[in-house]
Order: C-alpha cells, then structure tokens, then sequence
C-alpha cells in the first residue's frame, strides 16, 4: 500500500523558509548545528532540568488561563460536577 501524502510533514512553512532565505542574502549566520542540543540532551541531569523547567512554565499558566477563559457559568457547572464526583465517592 502507497503511503499516504497527508502523513508527510513539510520541514519549514513559507514564513520559515523566507526568513532563512533573507538571513542568507544579508549575510548572516543561519547555521543552527543540533550537536550542542543533542549532547546536552544525552546527560540525563541536564535533561531532568530542562523538562522541569518546561513543565513548570506550562503548568503555571495553566489553570488560570483555562479559568480566564471560561463564562461564570460554565465555571459553576463543572464545579458542581466535581462536587457531585466527591460525595458519590465511597468511603
């Protein structure tokens, strides 16, 4: 069976691939080397911290956004909803 064009993912959007071109023509450095990333990625220390800083970064945000972007209403009816979830617990 012939792989499906859809699952293939371009490697840059048109506004990547003309900000790359642009740095080019003007003479800057475009060269990104994965080398440092990947080196850094091996030690597991190192990549602990950088995913806990990741998590904390979205986590904080998180709630409060969702919140933020929620009617009073909807807010209440989940609230009643987990309320309800509590109490139909068995102890």
């Amino acid at each position: 069976m012939p792989k499906r064009s859809s699952t293939r993912k371009p490697k840059e959007d048109f506004s990547q691939a003309a900000f790359r071109i642009v740095q080019q023509l003007t003479g800057e450095k475009t060269v990104r080397t994965d080398s440092t990333l990947s080196s850094a990625l091996d030690d597991a220390e190192v990549r602990k911290e950088i995913m806990r800083e990741m998590g904390k970064r979205g986590g904080q945000k998180g709630g409060r956004a969702r919140a933020a972007a929620m009617s009073a209403e909807i807010r209440a009816e989940i609230a009643k909803k987990a309320a309800a979830a509590r109490w139909a617990k068995e102890k």
